[in-house]
């Protein structure tokens, strides 16, 4: 039997020579525009504790990027799902997904812009290195978000629906992304599920932006009852700007027991150790009756390897030069509005948007225009149903509505089709 860890290093060698063989752009055409000076407190008061993805927002707010392409970043660290079928036994399959399910994440950080709403049937696709990936706007009221990812080889699927809650709370903005994920290893019969952490920028009125997530993850295997309880720890947890984005959890099994500890940040990696090295080193018992990390004992943040005999299971890719003049994209995102990749485009793709190229043009004017115009079009098109239900008068093009099998929460499926290109009765949005 390959040893596990071997295979890990195997296929981080291969996603480095992926992302070069697929590194286009490392820019985007111009810097990110100066803020244009709003008033900020004066637009935002009116919407404390409501839902902002229900409330037009100024496009000097926005990043050039749809929130199917925000949806996209979940495959910046595709490699870690391909490994998974490789791993030799459940244990270690649950911890690779685990550590593609916080990777997801990393592509967040420092990210302060808000991404365009997607319209009612605007579609993403993206075919690079070995996998695909066609997300789709499958519902405006209430705004939801269908994706599907699949290796090109077909050793895992990757799909879920994101249906966003967006809060402001006066000093803060809170993004929810509620729905279920769930990622299927055809080859090993197993499925797993996992619901997303909140977002959350505080100092939205007075004083630097920051932001983090915070919950608690938990990634389940269906078929095996393992669980992987990952807690994303709140600011100011033990003290100073040191203790930001760690996360810290344990894979347990049917009895409770733990596996597995899991350590680092969100923001940089992930480290795995066996729980009876965390408990020499805080000196303390591993309660049993709680499967998370709520009865350890308080310590400084964990650095890489701080725990004995740890293994390193990822590590975040350094961001581009300059980057902060660009959005603060990683390397993956500032691909992401380049064409031609995942074979003929469709005309529904966010990339065909003239408002997202305009701010990535650095034309903020054009950029509010086009944006109300998309707006103003789209709210004439639904005139004629103003007193029907959606799901009367529009169905999604490429996914149907359903019930996840395993958590019974509200899913949609892709029904096939998109990537044999054609596009004939796509629905011009733009």
């Amino acid at each position: 039997m390959s040893d596990p860890l071997q295979l890990v290093d195997q296929d981080n060698n291969h996603h480095q020579e992926d992302m070069e063989k697929f590194t286009h752009r490392t820019r985007l055409p111009v810097p990110q525009p100066e803020k244009v000076n709003l008033n900020l407190w004066s637009y935002l008061k009116q919407c404390i504790g409501k839902e902002l993805t229900k409330i037009t927002m100024p496009v000097h707010w926005n990043e050039p990027l749809s929130l199917l392409q925000r949806i996209t970043e979940y495959m910046n660290y595709s490699h870690l799902l391909s490994a998974a079928p490789l791993m030799p036994d459940p244990l270690s399959r649950l911890q690779q997904v685990a550590t593609f399910a916080v990777s997801a994440l990393a592509s967040n950080n420092e990210r302060m812009g808000k991404p365009f709403n997607p319209l009612l049937g605007e579609t993403y696709q993206l075919e690079m290195g070995d996998f695909r990936i066609l997300c789709e706007q499958v519902c405006h009221h209430p705004p939801v978000s269908a994706f599907q990812a699949e290796s090109l080889e077909k050793n895992y699927i990757f799909h879920g629906s994101i249906y966003p809650k967006v809060k402001f709370w006066g000093k803060s903005v809170e993004f929810q992304p509620k729905g279920v994920l769930t990622v299927e290893l055809p080859l090993c019969g197993e499925s797993y599920t996992w619901n997303n952490v909140n977002c959350v920028v505080h100092n939205i009125i007075v004083g630097s932006l920051w932001m983090e997530h915070t919950g608690t993850m938990e990634i389940v295997c269906h078929s095996t009852g393992l669980k992987a309880i990952i807690t994303f720890k709140p600011g100011g947890w033990f003290s100073g700007d040191s203790d930001l984005n760690c996360v810290e959890g344990f894979i347990i099994d049917k009895n409770k027991n733990k596996l597995k500890f899991l350590y680092g940040r969100w923001t940089e990696f992930l480290c795995s150790a066996e729980p009876s090295s965390l408990a020499m080193l805080l000196n303390c018992k591993l309660d049993k009756v709680d499967p998370g990390c709520g009865n350890l004992p308080k310590h400084p943040p964990l650095l890489m390897g701080a725990v004995p005999d740890s293994t390193i299971l990822w590590e975040a890719d350094p961001r581009p030069k300059d980057a902060e003049i660009f959005y603060n994209f990683s390397s993956f995102t500032m691909k992401l509005n380049e064409l031609g990749q995942g074979g003929p485009l469709a005309p529904t793709d966010c990339r065909n948007r003239p408002d997202i190229r305009a701010l990535e043009e650095g034309d903020l004017d054009l950029a509010a225009q086009k944006k109300e115009y998309l707006e103003n079009k789209q709210r004439e098109f639904r005139k004629p149903f103003k007193n029907k239900k959606e799901s009367d008068w529009w169905a999604a093009k490429w996914f149907t509505q359903s019930k996840n099998p395993h958590t019974n929460e509200d899913d949609w499926r892709h029904t096939g089709g998109f990537w044999s290109g054609d596009f004939s009765k796509s629905p011009q949005i733009f």
